[in-house]
């Protein structure tokens, strides 16, 4: 009995042991690659893609082991360097993805693939608008931040890793990658340090983008970065400033993490007392956008089963709260129930909802001089619950939140986003470009 028992756990050994997923540094090669016919520069930290071509672009790599800490710190150096070196001389374009659940940074991961294509897209866009404006164009830097969103690598077998990668994605994201970001924030403003007595415009932009669990590794490394500079937007600390965020901007697509942890800047972006609520200034950019499909299974079903039985012992209140429904700033009060935000995710869950993104029936034509001239005006003088049109979508305000609220938590038609992991459609793209248009236009008006 004793020796059956012996070879039936040596078996289960052996299975899990060919189960498990990677454990390693994928990306471990610390010297620049271009790639080639001859060279796919798979192991490469830093790679060029597309050399003079329109759609030319490099794709760095910054990996974190399971408790958070950086896969091999020379990486990150070399991601870093390279990038400063060439921020510190040109102007930059700088997108950062991290993964969601089932991905990770192996060579031909669907997710790495996807970014790429993005990448593309963003440089040979960035070519035309270069030549219209007669400039430089600006080089395109990507960074993909990569975790094992995987325990286990058989399919179907690997669905019962949720609570496990769940939890791992908020370590990486609390451990190591606020670190990351801010250091990469920092290409976007290393230019002036080297045109100190002839200083020009900065032109760089970023943007920081997390998918499912990604979202999870991303909120979870910037949410404290965000609410300090929320409510440090205030000079002199005697009158309000306009609230500041992370980068140009920070999109979160179908993010996996519970209502709950964004209570706190969903309070104080609503900042209601016992008789007004915050009024912001018209020259308020979008900080933060949250996107979740209505088709979005994952998160909207699958997610919510996975925390029943997470927070079963957990104790949880209904909490008292306030929203903004009406240019009178007179706070009107709702209820949150703590134990449907802790088991429902940020997107589904209708009380944080602030707007709703539809497909337009006839697209928008349009050229780039409207584009800069209308994006940010059009935005700085939206009103409650209207529509704001862009080129292939629809931006319907919800009367939940004053207009300008820097935090967006929009719900997304499936037509858009049709499920979990088709987030890379060519009209939602298009609406994040329009986002950063929007975030990085200066506004001069009065207060509302």
């Amino acid at each position: 009995m004793l020796g059956y028992f012996s070879r039936s756990l040596l078996l289960v050994c052996l299975l899990l042991s060919v189960a498990c997923s990677e454990n390693t540094i994928f990306r471990d090669s610390f010297t620049q690659c271009t790639v080639s016919a001859a060279d796919s520069c798979d192991a490469a930290a830093v790679s060029i893609h597309g050399v003079g071509t329109d759609t030319e672009f490099q794709l760095g790599f910054i990996e974190y082991d399971d408790q958070g800490q950086l896969r091999d710190r020379k990486q990150m150096r070399t991601v870093l360097k390279t990038y400063r070196d060439i921020g510190g001389k040109r102007d930059v374009i700088l997108t950062v993805f991290a993964h969601g659940w089932h991905h990770s940074a192996k060579p031909g991961d669907t997710n790495i693939e996807s970014f790429k294509e993005m990448l593309a897209k963003i440089s040979a866009s960035e070519t035309i608008a270069a030549a219209q404006d007669n400039r430089e164009k600006r080089e395109i830097l990507g960074v993909y931040i990569g975790w094992r969103g995987d325990s286990m690598s058989i399919k179907y077998l690997n669905s019962i890793t949720f609570w496990g990668r769940k939890s791992v994605a908020h370590e990486v994201g609390q451990q190591g990658v606020t670190e990351a970001l801010l250091r990469l924030e920092e290409i976007v403003n290393v230019r002036a340090g080297f045109e100190m007595e002839n200083p020009k415009p900065r032109n760089s932009r970023m943007v920081v983008i997390g998918h499912s669990f990604g979202g999870a590794v991303v909120f979870t490394a910037l949410q404290q970065v965000m609410a300090d500079r929320f409510i440090d937007s205030r000079p002199g600390k005697t009158y309000s400033n306009s609230a500041q965020g992370f980068g140009d901007l920070v999109v979160l697509m179908n993010p996996a993490f519970e209502a709950m942890r964004y209570s706190t800047l969903f309070d104080i972006s609503q900042s209601c007392g016992e008789s007004s609520c915050r009024r912001y200034w018209p020259d308020q950019m979008p900080r933060l956008a949250v996107l979740t499909s209505e088709g979005d299974i994952a998160t909207g079903m699958a997610f919510p089963a996975g925390r029943v039985f997470s927070t079963m012992f957990e104790t949880h209140d209904t909490l008292e709260r306030h929203i903004n429904t009406s240019a009178e700033n007179k706070p009107v009060p709702i209820e949150i129930k703590e134990s449907k935000a802790d088991t429902t995710t940020i997107g589904h869950f209708e009380p944080y909802w602030t707007h709703r993104l539809e497909p337009l029936a006839n697209d928008n034509s349009r050229d780039k001089d409207f584009v800069l001239r209308s994006l940010g005006k059009g935005w700085s003088e939206q009103d409650y619950g209207q529509q704001l049109e862009f080129e292939h979508v629809a931006l319907k305000h919800l009367k939940r939140s004053h207009p300008l609220n820097p935090y967006l938590n929009i719900y997304v038609s499936e037509e858009l986003i049709p499920d979990h992991n088709k987030i890379w459609g060519d009209r939602v793209i298009a609406f994040i470009e329009d986002l950063i248009t929007i975030s990085t236009t200066p506004i001069q008006a009065e207060p509302q």
